[in-house]
């Protein structure tokens, strides 16, 4: 038995529009990922220069009375500060890895007999094993990784070259973004709110969709400013214990300031960049005095202890609400999404989406 269905020719086109709309969002979406993820990382950056934004106008407020070009100076000025400490981290870590690095393979040799007794010791050491030539295994190895390493940068040379050039456009696009949301964003959310009837009284939903899109910037502003508190104590430590150390073992004290700096700068990526940090200067000190780097190693995993169950706590305090296990959650997604970025603003986004959750009682009524 068989049924004739009719139907007209709107609901025909509605039937087949709606999933083609939707098909078309999804692909307009995913061309344009890269720029959209430029643009988020711009607002993101915004959001967080606030706080050093305020302070700055808050200054200018009290020595010079409230002027509205004050603002947009004091928006330059946080933005060139930053820049500058960014540009100067840069300037005196890099140097610093180059030059340990090295003088660490121009007095490998040296090193090598003093520590392992030079190949002879090696091959000793092989026979205690089994391997009667430790040394031919060793120089195989190396061989054969120099040539795999010769091989791939030949031929990922152009494309590497292509790929940092990429790279230093979207960072150049990001900074200038940053700073163009800055100076126009403001008065952008003004004037958004303002057409969406934010000045009605009676206008209820829009009055809470401000009030949650306004905590949400402050979930990402606070955020990053203790982050940025904390990650200042931590290169400050990390700096005073390789100082200590170039007064006993014979490092050179020069160490100090770069080292705390890669410790700081690390310590802002959530959960793993203190770890990385750590690890990175234990290895920079291994290349100058085996001693002073496993020394490092043992007081900057105690001194992280400390820091982590009481310092960070004390200071970040319960800020964004979030137990751990939802903080790592979100790390482990934005950083299998988004790779470093990701990681790097997954909590805030889940500050974001606690905000919406607490809110979400509110924004029902005033729906209603």
């Amino acid at each position: 038995m068989s049924k004739n269905i009719e139907t007209d020719l709107k609901t025909f086109v509605k039937f087949w529009l709606v999933p083609l709309g939707i098909a078309a969002v999804i692909l307009v979406l995913y061309k344009a990922l890269t720029g959209l993820i430029i643009i988020g990382s711009a607002i993101f950056l915004a959001l967080a220069l606030k706080p050093l934004v305020r302070k700055v106008d808050g200054f200018f407020v009290k020595h010079f009375g409230k002027d509205k070009k004050h603002q947009t100076l004091s928006a330059v000025l946080a933005y060139l500060i930053v820049v500058l400490v960014l540009g100067a981290i840069v300037a005196i870590v890099g140097p610093v890895v180059v030059n340990e690095t090295a003088k660490f393979v121009q007095h490998f040799p040296e090193t090598f007999e003093n520590n392992f007794g030079g190949w002879e010791g090696v091959n000793n050491f092989g026979r205690s094993i089994g391997i009667s030539n430790l040394e031919g295994e060793i120089s195989n190895a190396l061989t054969g990784l120099s040539n795999n390493l010769l091989g791939l940068l030949g031929n990922n040379l152009m494309s590497g070259v292509s790929g940092i050039a990429d790279v230093v456009t979207k960072v150049i696009l990001v900074l200038v973004l940053t700073l163009l949301f800055l100076l126009e964003g403001p008065a952008l959310v003004n004037g958004f709110w303002k057409s969406m009837g934010a000045d009605d009284k009676e206008n209820k939903a829009t009055g809470v969709a401000r009030r949650v899109v306004s905590q949400m910037a402050d979930v990402v502003s606070t955020y990053v400013s203790r982050q940025v508190i904390v990650a200042m104590i931590d290169g400050l430590a990390s700096g005073l214990i390789v100082f200590i150390l170039s007064l006993f073992l014979g490092i050179s004290s020069s160490l100090a300031v770069p080292m705390g700096m890669i410790t700081m700068l690390f310590y802002l990526i959530p959960m793993f960049g203190q770890f990385i940090g750590g690890t990175l200067v234990t290895v920079i000190l291994l290349f100058s005095n085996p001693i002073a780097g496993a020394v490092f190693a043992v007081v900057y995993i105690i001194y992280a202890q400390i820091e982590n169950n009481l310092i960070a706590p004390k200071i970040q305090g319960s800020a964004l609400n979030l137990q751990p296990v939802v903080i790592l959650s979100a790390i482990v997604i934005g950083m299998y999404m988004f790779g470093l970025l990701g990681a790097i603003i997954a909590i805030p986004i889940a500050g974001c989406i606690r905000v919406l959750i607490d809110e979400y009682p509110n924004i029902k009524a005033a729906r209603e």
